[in-house]
């Protein structure tokens, strides 16, 4: 029904003999991707200049705290007037519409240059400490307060603030829950008017929870520091927890499962009873006879509870739903008994190969490599730009305003006569040449083969497992015939032979993350349009790419997995991988629910459990360790590190059984389909598989090992 029959090698001993290397083209054009890659990643380290996100600019495009400029000793941005600026967004990517300058302190007073102009004379003091945040070499206090806001000099005012982000904002405080900045609810703005501080709350809006925040973090930082030795045994802990789990797993899979499955029948029984018991109750209360048509729709849902009709449906509903799971257990319960065993197989699987638990580090470490690469990359491409500098003006009907310009050449043109105050500064990074026009496709280009290598990174781990299984599996005498270093051997077989047929696997599942990507782009802008079939087709075209990532890596783990076995190229194995299970539907189904319910189970106990001892822990409920305790700020920031962690540790352990069970389930349907038990072609499953499938009995030899 699902492909041609295949023909078998008699001679086949297992995943380690004839080999030859699959996918070649796939596999040089991987390497040429990763050349072209680290190439990008050298053109990027060339032009870009990471500076541009660790130091702020100001309008004249230097970096605040810069060593070895007129600024080394400036680390902090002042904006002349913060009224201009909309959002902290727009502060953040320095596109305030004013004057910016590098200082080395925020103001700390209430100030406006009308006022200490007024008074230099004879307060020398005040001019002194309001000049420091003038233009650097502006000491004219003579000069007209019109010129001197017009040419943007001097800020008109200044206001007490404190850093954030390098940048000077607004010292927000509440006062009896009145929003004020040092006491004050008013300011002057230096243009002759009384403002409220709520204007500047608005202009800087956010700004001060981002503060209270940084107050957050800094304490969430001080308890990682005093609790991370603690931290680290509980995720020992759990590491030895998933241990201890897949080894009771050998022994308990069939009790776990069955303990689940009857008490799922209690409690749906429960409920058919409890709905028997509601439906017998209202008999003969008034209304409660009426049908849910009488009564239409209703917003409080507990109407309808009042109703016998309401208690019969749930009540046939769950009725049925028993009878579903009495039946799958009866017509399934041999395919059951073949999942328990293939699980309990798993875990003797793991037992002879132990350092298969630990490979996930190396999967790890992998992916910590792409993902550190392609952030160093990403940053250093998106400060690749020269500095670009806009035309600044007053008047708002300068032509020239928002118009690129030449801070050198400025001032010799006729800008500044026919738009007086109009300067030219500091805008963003950007550029006009070839490589600057291309940025957005080298970032994409960042992205995509990013996703590519973290795929290729995951997939190698499953064939390399997988390998490692498939020689537990096919060894006829076990442990006996088990060959020596089955995981290294497994990765070298993987990396020698099989990394283009690995990497064409992941370029197909790349290309499909990296449309998803590109959709959820596309709605994030969409959504504040009003096209509601645009945003239907979106959803739609976002539902189904989902769907088709998670077949691809239905497929593609499989298809390693028979890579891994045969040694066959990549789309050959998965169409006989694909074949195989079809040909199996109802085990792989069975198999794979068993298998979820029992690995989440163990990933619940594990940080459960944890996180149970964890919170006894650190809120001092066990006396023995009450005096080890660290003081912390929030005892909830380890606790629910421990929690997350325990799982991840779990995951990682569990993911290994995962894809244990998936390899022998496969070399299990193989040997069903390749031999049928006789002395010339004896089984190589496992003596209680063989059992459960009550066919012919093992040779003696089989029957021993």
């Amino acid at each position: 029904m699902f492909g041609e029959p295949r023909k078998f090698d008699p001679k086949f001993r297992g995943p380690i003999h004839n080999r030859h290397c699959t996918d070649i083209i796939c596999c040089v054009i991987f390497i040429v991707v990763i050349l072209g890659y680290i190439a990008l990643g050298v053109v990027a380290w060339v032009h870009g200049d990471p500076r541009k996100v660790i130091y702020p600019t100001d309008s004249y495009g230097q970096f605040c705290g810069q060593r070895d400029t007129l600024n080394e000793n400036k680390t902090i941005l002042f904006y002349f007037n913060i009224l201009k600026c909309a959002s902290p967004v727009v502060l953040i990517n320095l596109q305030c519409p004013t004057t910016q300058l590098c200082v080395s302190k925020c103001p700390d007073r209430f100030a406006t240059y009308i006022d200490v102009q007024a008074s230099y004379r004879y307060r020398p003091d005040q001019w002194n400490y309001f000049r420091q945040f003038c233009k650097p070499g502006f000491n004219n206090p003579r000069k007209s307060v019109a010129q001197v806001l017009r040419d943007e000099d001097c800020p008109s005012m200044i206001i007490p603030s404190r850093p954030f982000l390098k940048r000077c904002f607004p010292d927000f405080s509440t006062k009896n829950g009145v929003l004020t900045v040092a006491n004050q609810t008013t300011f002057k703005d230096g243009r002759g008017k009384t403002r409220n501080v709520t204007d500047l709350r608005e202009a800087a809006n956010g700004i001060n929870n981002v503060l209270d925040a940084r107050s957050v973090g800094m304490k969430i930082f001080e308890d990682y520091a005093i609790s991370w030795y603690w931290i680290l045994i509980g995720l020992f802990i759990a590491m030895m927890l998933s241990l201890l789990f897949l080894v009771l797993l050998r022994f308990t899979a069939g009790v776990l499962f069955w303990i689940f499955i009857f008490g799922v029948i209690g409690i749906i029984g429960y409920g058919i009873w409890h709905c028997y018991w509601e439906y017998d109750h209202l008999k003969g209360i008034p209304g409660s006879d009426l049908t849910v048509y009488d009564i239409g729709f209703q917003t409080d849902f507990k109407v309808y509870l009042q109703l016998r009709q309401t208690w019969l449906a749930f009540m046939i509903i769950l009725c049925g739903v028993e009878v579903i799971i009495i039946l799958m257990l009866i017509f399934l319960r041999n395919r059951i008994r073949i999942a328990i065993a293939l699980l309990k197989e798993g875990s003797r699987a793991i037992g002879y190969i132990m350092s298969t638990l630990f490979y996930p580090i190396v999967t790890f470490l992998l992916i910590a490599i792409c993902i550190s690469y392609w952030a160093v990359t990403a940053v250093f491409l998106a400060t690749s730009g020269e500095p670009v500098y806009k035309v600044m003006a007053n008047q708002t009907l300068c032509k020239y305003a928002n118009l690129t310009c030449d801070p050198e050449t400025f001032n010799t043109t006729n800008v500044t006569k026919l738009c007086p105050g109009a300067q030219c500064t500091f805008a963003f990074y950007g550029g006009e040449g070839l490589y600057h026009k291309y940025i957005f496709i080298f970032q994409l280009a960042n992205a995509f083969v990013f996703l590519w290598l973290v795929n290729f990174a995951i997939a190698l781990g499953q064939c390399t497992l997988a390998g490692a299984f498939a020689s537990y599996y096919w060894a006829y005498r076990k442990p006996a015939d088990i060959p020596l270093w089955p995981l290294f051997s497994s990765f070298g077989r993987a990396i020698r032979y099989h990394t283009g047929s690995l990497a064409f696997g992941a370029l197909i599942l790349a290309i499909v993350q990296l449309i998803r990507v590109i959709l959820e782009y596309l709605d994030h802008k969409l959504k504040g349009t009003q096209n509601s079939f645009t945003r239907f087709l979106l959803c739609c075209l976002k539902c189904c790419f989902w769907c088709l990532e998670k077949f691809l890596k239905f497929i593609n783990r499989n298809a390693y997995i028979m890579i891994a076995i045969y040694g066959k190229n990549f789309c050959t194995s998965a169409k006989e991988a694909f074949f195989l299970l079809m040909r199996n539907v109802v085990r792989v189904a069975v198999l794979d629910k068993v298998t979820d319910f029992l690995l989440f189970l163990g990933k619940i106990l594990v940080a459960g459990g944890v996180g149970v001892l964890a919170f006894f822990f650190f809120t001092q409920r066990i006396p023995v360790f009450a005096q080890e305790v660290p003081m912390l700020n929030y005892y909830w920031v380890p606790l629910l590190t421990v929690i997350i962690g325990s799982y991840l540790v779990a995951h990682g352990f569990f993911s290994v059984y995962a894809m244990c069970v998936d390899t022998l389930f496969l070399c299990f349907c193989e040997d069903l389909e390749r031999n049928d038990g006789s002395t010339a072609k004896p089984y190589f499953m496992s003596a209680s598989l063989h059992r459960i499938l009550g066919k012919k009995k093992l040779s003696p030899k089989k029957a021993v090992g």
